[in-house]
Order: structure tokens, then C-alpha cells, then sequence
């Protein structure tokens, strides 16, 4: 199997990787600078909008939409290196090139799934960066990582929807620039099919009975740079019935079609946080010493970034190997290796943050260097869009069946 970049995915690899040393890398201190003199810390820093708008000049705008109509028309496998690069600023790149979750996610459901006055009111200015957005799904009532247990009521009353529930950790909606929630919850709750039960919904983020109650934190941190993660409540929140995305009852499907992608999305992202954890530590190894010579030449530190190295080499191809399937056969005949991929690599790459922390010392815990922070993601993402054991559970079941 050839994975060799084709000349316009290196090109366009040449041109990311000018724009993350000319402006994102110098980008990151100023805008935890800006941030901190904002009103709100939900504000986004000035600098992101010029990071944006240089994106755009260069051409590096929308690069995860494989469709040529709203995207740069890449495939996956095209994708996949350019999302690791991003990876290596994760609150600042994806943003910078509209390439952050949730609105990718968001973005590719209303391209498949979106009526034309659907995608001309929420698409197009997604598209252009000119809003954010919002997947409201996990409920702290319920065992979210089983999305038949959705407890959020949208009741069909004439031409409306009405929604009642309760939301958390819904990325993104803290952000003042966040318009629009794609709901999803319950239209059918005692229809006899459980995956038929769900529906998902477009709600502005302004309309009456919406209620953003507070940000949920992250191992402590805000993720302001994300838009937050903020606990949401719908009372009576009324919406035209046009606001259905898809069909009633295809709320669960369109989850799936939409995680598949979202899944591999983070695991490109996080071979480039591996990546820069890496660079930091030959760097810190280089500079410091203790007990008479170069933390480098110490054997321990020598072991952390050979098996460092190794990791990531097995990680990304099998990434790669994701990607190359979900172009040839599609996201439900790389269904297995989407698992796999979501299982292996967060849990790497926690581990190989965890050894660049403890290189750092004091330094790895603090907010002088990236490092916890980008621990905290990737721990994260052990949880998020299906935690490990879910994931573990369907591959096995699946390795099982094919023995008989």
C-alpha cells in the first residue's frame, strides 16, 4: 500500500507549514496576551482573525470538507497530514484554517443531510468563518456513550418543534460567536426501534428557553480557545419543524455519519501534538543538566523519545491506513479501523505528554509550556466521541463474529 503524498498535498503541506512558523507558533503567546485583557474570556483574541484572514490569502481555508463545493475537495488520506501539522497548535490552527471541531462536524452534516434554506442559513456562514456552532448531544443525567439513553424531548406541535432537556459539555457555546445548536434528542420515545427514537434539530442559540447555565472545565482549564464546554438547558424552546435535520428518526444515523469522520479528524491532530511533545522534549534534553551531564545523555530520557519515536511512526500509519479506507470502501468499511485508531491513539499520546511533563519537571505542570494543556486534550479525547471501552466492545464484537 502506497501512501506517498500526491504534488498537491505536499504543496499544500509546504504552504501549512510555512504559515504555522511565520504566524501561528509567534500567534500563541499573543494571543494569551490579548486574552487576557478581553472583557469576557469567551471573546476571541484579534489575532485569530488575522491568523484567519492569512489563512484564507494563502489558501488554506476549509481543507477537511472532501467535497469541492464547500471544501477544498481533499480526500482523507489528502487530509491527514495537513490536520497532524494543525495538531501542533491545537487552539489555534484548526480555528485559523476553519478546520476546529465542533463546526467541522457540524459542516459536513448540513452538507449531506441540510434542506437549501438550511445550509443558505447556517452552511454558507459557517463556511465563510463567519459564525461558530454547537453539537448539543451528551446529557449528565444519562450513560451518554450509549446514545439510545438521549433523554432531550423535540415534541412535534403543528408546524414547530418543541425542545426540553438538559445538555453538558457542548463545545463551543460559550463563544458569543456561536449561532446555532444542532440538537439532538428524542421524537419518537417509544417507537420500537431504539436507533428510530432520535431526531436532530436545528435551535438558534438565541431562541427563547435557551439557557447556556455555565462553562464545564476540563482538568481545571476553560478551554477558552475552544469556545468552552458549557451546560446547556432547553425549556419549551419552540423551532419551526423545517429546522429537522435529515428525516424523524435519522437523529442516529447522522450521529454515526458524523463521528466517523470527527474521530479521525482528532487522531490526525493528535500525531502533531505527539509530534511537537517530542520536539520539546529533544529540545528540553539538549538544554538541561542534572547530576553532572546532559539530561540527553541520561538513559531513561534517551528510552522516552526512542519509544516516543516508535509510537508515533505505528500510529500514523495506521492512521493513514484509516483515511485510505474511508476513501476506497467508506466510513462503514473502515469501521473497525476507526475504532482502533480512536482506542490507540489518544491513549499514546497521553503517554508520551505524560513523559515530556515529567522532563520538564515543575515546568511540564505549568502554564509556562504547552504541555499539560495538551495533556488535558488528549486525556479528553479517551472520552470524547465514545469513550475507550465502547469502542473496545464493538471492535471485539466484531473480531469475534468473523470466527464465527
Amino acid at each position: 500500500m502506497d501512501f506517498a503524498f500526491d504534488a498537491r498535498t505536499e504543496e499544500l503541506r509546504g504552504r501549512l507549514l510555512a504559515f504555522m512558523d511565520e504566524h501561528v507558533y509567534p500567534a500563541e503567546p499573543v494571543a494569551e496576551e490579548q486574552r487576557a485583557r478581553l472583557a469576557s474570556p469567551w471573546d476571541t483574541p484579534a489575532v485569530v482573525g488575522e491568523l484567519k484572514a492569512e489563512a484564507r490569502r494563502r489558501g488554506l481555508w476549509n481543507l477537511f470538507l472532501p467535497d469541492a463545493e464547500y471544501g477544498a475537495g481533499l480526500t482523507n488520506l489528502q487530509y491527514a497530514p495537513l490536520a497532524e501539522i494543525t495538531g501542533r497548535s491545537p487552539h489555534l490552527a484548526p480555528t485559523a484554517t476553519n478546520c476546529a471541531a465542533p463546526d467541522t462536524g457540524n459542516m459536513e452534516v448540513l452538507s449531506q443531510f441540510g434542506t437549501e434554506e438550511q445550509k443558505k442559513r447556517w452552511l454558507e456562514p459557517l463556511l465563510a468563518g463567519e459564525i461558530r456552532s454547537a453539537f448539543a448531544m451528551t446529557e449528565p443525567e444519562v450513560a451518554s456513550s450509549d446514545a439510545t439513553n438521549i433523554e432531550t424531548r423535540m415534541i412535534r406541535d403543528g408546524g414547530d418543534y418543541v425542545v426540553n432537556g438538559r445538555k453538558w459539555y457542548i463545545s463551543g457555546a460559550m463563544n458569543p460567536d456561536c449561532a446555532v445548536f444542532i440538537v439532538m434528542g428524542k421524537t419518537d420515545p417509544d417507537g420500537d426501534d431504539i436507533r428510530r427514537q432520535q431526531s436532530m434539530v436545528l435551535v438558534p442559540r438565541d431562541a427563547p428557553g435557551v439557557e447556556v447555565r455555565r462553562a464545564m472545565r476540563v482538568y481545571g482549564y476553560e478551554d477558552h480557545s475552544h469556545g468552552g464546554h458549557a451546560e446547556v438547558v432547553f425549556h419549551d424552546v419552540r423551532v419551526p419543524a423545517a429546522n429537522l435535520v435529515g428525516e424523524e428518526g435519522g437523529g442516529f444515523a447522522i450521529a454515526q455519519a458524523r463521528l466517523g469522520p470527527g474521530r479521525i479528524h482528532h487522531c490526525m491532530r493528535l500525531i502533531g501534538m505527539a509530534e511537537r511533545a517530542i520536539e520539546l522534549m529533544c529540545r528540553r534534553a539538549v538544554e538541561r543538566t542534572a547530576f553532572g551531564k546532559p539530561l540527553a545523555a541520561q538513559g531513561v530520557v534517551q528510552n522516552w523519545i526512542a519509544d516516543a519515536r516508535v509510537t508515533v511512526e505505528q500510529l500514523r500509519l495506521l492512521v493513514l491506513k484509516t483515511a485510505w479506507l474511508m476513501d476506497t470502501v467508506g466510513n462503514k468499511g473502515a469501521h473497525t479501523e476507526i475504532q482502533a485508531i480512536k482506542i490507540a491513539t489518544p491513549r499514546a499520546v497521553v503517554d508520551i505528554l505524560d513523559s515530556a511533563v515529567q522532563l520538564y519537571g515543575a515546568g511540564g505542570v505549568s502554564q509556562d509550556f504547552p504541555l499539560a494543556e495538551l495533556w488535558a486534550s488528549a486525556r479528553t479525547l479517551r472520552l470524547a466521541d465514545g469513550p475507550d471501552e465502547v469502542h473496545q466492545r464493538s471492535l471485539a464484537r466484531r473480531e469475534i463474529k468473523r470466527h464465527g
